[in-house]
C-alpha cells in the first residue's frame, strides 16, 4: 500500500469532500503461490452496502478487448515471435478528480496500526472496478493511434495484438522485431507507460532489449 501511495496511484483524501457523494471500498491482501512473498492489494468494488455496490453503478463501456483467438492466430503467422507485458496496466490511467471520491478507502499512515486510520482515495483506475478494463483499453489504443504515422507497425501492434495487458505478435525478420520492440517502447514511454517482460524466440532480439 505504501508503494501505491509513493507512486501516486493513491493519495490522502481531502478532509472536505469535493462532492456530495463518496464511496468507501474494502480491501485485502492476496499472496500468489507462484510469487512467494509478493502481496497484491485487492479492492472489492462488488462489496455491497445498503443493497448496492460500486460496480452496479459503473458503466463498462464497449468491449474493446481484442479477441484472443485472433491475437493467437496472428502470433503464429511469422517465424520471429515477440511477447511483452504492460506494467500495472490499470494504474497507468488517471481517474478524473471529481470521480476519485467514489474510490475512497481507509488505511493507516505509514502502515502504523497504532495510529488512527485515515481516508485515502485512488488517483488511478484499479483492479476490480467494472469500468477499468474499458478505460484502460481505450487509453492504450488512443495512445497508439496518436503515433500511427510515426510508428505505423508498432501502433498496429499495440492496437490489435494486445490481450488486455499482454502483447504478442510475430514478424518476418529479426530486424523487424528489434525495430518493433524499440518503437512500441517509445510510443508507450511517451505516455509514461512501461512495457516490460519482453521475450522472443530469437537470441538476436533478446540481446537487443536492455
Amino acid at each position: 500500500m505504501s508503494k501505491m501511495i509513493e507512486r501516486g496511484d493513491a493519495e490522502a483524501a481531502p478532509e472536505s469532500p469535493t462532492s456530495d457523494y463518496q464511496w468507501y471500498i474494502p480491501h485485502h491482501g492476496v499472496f500468489h503461490p507462484k510469487t512467494p512473498g509478493k502481496l497484491r492489494v485487492v479492492f472489492d468494488c462488488s462489496a455491497r452496502y445498503k443493497n448496492t455496490s460500486l460496480n452496479e453503478h459503473l458503466l463498462t463501456g464497449p468491449d474493446l478487448t481484442n479477441g484472443l483467438a485472433g491475437v493467437l492466430v496472428r502470433f503464429r503467422r511469422f517465424p520471429v515471435a515477440v511477447m511483452c507485458d504492460i506494467e500495472k496496466m490499470f494504474h497507468q490511467f488517471f481517474v478524473q478528480e471529481p470521480d476519485r471520491n467514489f474510490l475512497r478507502f481507509i488505511w493507516w499512515e505509514n502502515g502504523d496500526l497504532n495510529t488512527e486510520p485515515k481516508d485515502y482515495r485512488m488517483r488511478k483506475h484499479l483492479f476490480g472496478a467494472a469500468s477499468s478494463p474499458g478505460c484502460a483499453n481505450y487509453g492504450l489504443k488512443h495512445i497508439a493511434q496518436q503515433h500511427e504515422e510515426e510508428f505505423p507497425v508498432a501502433s498496429e501492434f499495440i492496437c490489435n495484438d494486445f490481450y488486455v495487458d499482454d502483447g504478442l505478435t510475430s514478424v518476418k525478420t529479426e530486424a523487424e522485431a528489434v525495430n518493433l520492440v524499440k518503437d512500441a517502447k517509445a510510443i508507450c514511454g511517451n505516455a509514461g507507460i512501461r512495457l516490460h517482460k519482453f521475450v522472443s524466440n530469437s537470441r538476436v532480439v533478446n540481446k537487443s532489449i536492455p
